[in-house]
């Protein structure tokens, strides 16, 4: 008896089990009977609201160079197989397989909440990233336009952002984006995980293709707004040689800095990504699998917050160093995000007026 892959054109997961916390585990198996139906080839995606009472993470992590965030929506239709996100659909009942791909949560009280929450008495102005779990401009963006209404709210109130995004949906609001820039509000990240059109197809199956996401980065660039590239995740034996190429692309196209980040494999996708290996790279499977765990301890993933992001080992420290020269070449500065001014800030009041002491 075995679990039967859940292929999907245009998506990213190839199976869909229950999330860890249930009680009740559903799998689709092919026990070898005629009894076994092939799952449906097609599956449309859907949206309900959440209910969310507040808009800001905070974190403490030592490791990431903000300590708040916004994401305007849970799960993601991109469907990136490496996204570190997935695990959290679990605690709303879902699979991070599929269902994270394509049963999503809006959050469209979001510009209220950040209205209120901007302007309590207590509330200290740093910079908030958007669109870190779920990519703030995926698809369903287009329609509900969360992302933007936010942004309208951070710059009435000349509050600081980072926004990250693989979609060229932001060129739209490009008009927010250049007043913001302008009072060194905001900055920019664009994720170029690949050059390869065919291996971002099966990666990012719904991403904005990287091709079209250097183009957004020149646009964005030659507007006066800052941009940098997020080279991520490095994934060894997979795209880790592209790392020079994706360094001068994005040079060429007006980055002015760049990140990478190793793969991560926290939870679900310690089961997810080999899957999604064994199905599109069968033959390079194990070799990617034991390049993976040799930055990570001979595991899937490494949770220590001096680790996940960089790895470790021999291989890690050539990773890195590869990508330091790749961009003192092509003369960018490696880093995370740009010096923002958030001396500017005027709170809000909840009822859309701004206070004027």
């Amino acid at each position: 008896m075995r679990e039967a892959p859940l292929v999907r054109k245009g998506r990213g997961a190839v199976t869909n089990a229950t999330g860890r916390f249930e009680q009740v585990r559903h799998a689709d198996i092919d026990d070898g009977w005629s009894s076994y139906t092939e799952p449906q080839t097609k599956v449309t995606t859907s949206w309900r609201e959440d209910c969310n009472r507040s808009i800001i993470t905070r974190n403490q992590s030592p490791d990431i160079h903000f300590d708040r965030s916004i994401n305007p929506y849970r799960g993601c239709e991109h469907g990136c197989i490496y996204c570190f996100a997935r695990p959290s659909h679990i605690y709303l009942g879902h699979s991070a397989g599929l269902d994270f791909e394509t049963l999503l949560y809006a959050k469209r009280r979001a510009p209220q909440l950040l209205r209120e929450e901007l302007s309590k008495s207590s509330y200290q102005c740093q910079p908030i990233a958007i669109g870190v779990n779920t990519d703030a401009y995926q698809p369903l963006e287009k329609k509900l336009q969360i992302t933007r209404q936010i942004l309208e709210v951070l710059l009435e109130t000349n509050h600081p952002a980072y926004l990250i995004t693989k979609s060229s949906l932001i060129e739209r609001d490009t008009d927010l984006l250049v007043q913001m820039a302008e009072k060194k509000l905001l900055s920019v990240c664009i994720t170029i995980t690949t050059l390869d059109r065919k291996l971002a197809r099966n990666l990012e199956p719904r991403a904005t293709t990287p091709s079209r996401r250097l183009k957004t980065m020149e646009t964005l660039s030659r507007a006066g707004i800052p941009v940098r590239v997020s080279v991520s995740p490095v994934i060894p034996a997979l795209n880790e040689e592209e790392i020079d190429s994706i360094v001068n692309a994005s040079a060429n196209a007006g980055a002015q800095a760049a990140y990478a980040i190793v793969l991560r494999l926290p939870h679900e996708l310690q089961q997810l990504f080999p899957q999604w290996l064994e199905q599109h790279y069968p033959l390079r499977a194990a070799r990617i699998i034991k390049a993976i765990k040799s930055i990570r301890d001979n595991k899937l993933n490494h949770a220590d917050f001096n680790e996940r992001m960089i790895g470790s080992g021999p291989r890690a420290d050539i990773i890195r160093q590869r990508f330091e020269l790749a961009c003192k070449l092509a003369g960018i500065s490696v880093g995370r995000d740009f010096e923002l001014d958030y001396s500017r800030f005027i709170k809000p009041d909840p009822a859309g007026q701004l206070l004027l002491f």
